[in-house]
């Protein structure tokens, strides 16, 4: 199933012209912050949605089709917020609290007004605007898939930096994600800086350094 405009005309027709599609990435990652984007499509788009063929859940892409789709993205959308939230407030807040920060941030940065939100299987209890909370909402809703992709990519490149900076971890290949290369350098060299330290398997990790 790719994503299309069904859910956005519905809320267009009910008198919500400019919408805002949200997601995040990163929110089950050990290290790194998580990002969310808010995307607000040109009218444009409305008219030939053929414009963002190449735009789908980021999930579903690779890496170099996901850079791809961030260049259409960016080219026809009407705005594009973008909401970051490190790893030290994640320990803070907590992964949920944290996600919907990012998504707030998202929203507050977009540089044009919106009448309601479709957010992918999430909620901004703090805001008030009319929400849709759309379960994959990335591969259902055109809206949402375009911020899934902003928020991918934006995340992708924050981790390549973090790779210079902490090289030991292989940020730049698995991203902060849960993989077994991971976890071997999070045995060997412990947890770096931007590493989640209320996660499991941080907290096991930094547990058998502990001496005995």
């Amino acid at each position: 199933m790719s994503p299309d405009l069904s859910v956005e005309q519905t809320l267009r027709a009910r008198g919500y012209p400019a919408l805002a599609g949200i997601d995040e990435a990163g929110r089950g990652c050990w290290a790194g912050p998580v990002v969310a984007a808010a995307v607000v499509l040109a009218p444009i788009v409305y008219e030939q949605p053929h414009l963002l063929a190449a735009v789908n859940d980021s999930k579903q892409l690779s890496a170099v089709a996901r850079e791809r789709a961030f260049a259409t993205v960016q080219t026809y959308a009407q705005g594009i917020g973008v909401g970051i939230v490190p790893a030290f407030l994640i320990d803070a807040y907590g992964i949920l609290p944290a996600t919907r920060l990012a998504m707030t941030q998202a929203l507050l940065a977009l540089p044009c007004p919106v009448d309601a939100l479709l957010i992918d299987a999430e909620h901004l209890p703090g805001i008030r605007l009319p929400q849709e909370s759309l379960v994959r909402g990335d591969a259902r809703s055109l809206s949402i898939a375009a911020a899934s992709i902003i928020a991918k990519v934006t995340r992708d490149r924050l981790m390549h930096t973090a790779d210079h900076c902490y090289p030991a971890y292989g940020f730049a290949v698995h991203k902060g994600y849960g993989t077994a290369a991971h976890r071997r350098a999070l045995a060997h060299h412990g947890p770096s800086p931007i590493h989640r330290y209320t996660f499991q398997p941080v907290i096991e990790a930094l547990e058998h350094l502990e001496p005995a």
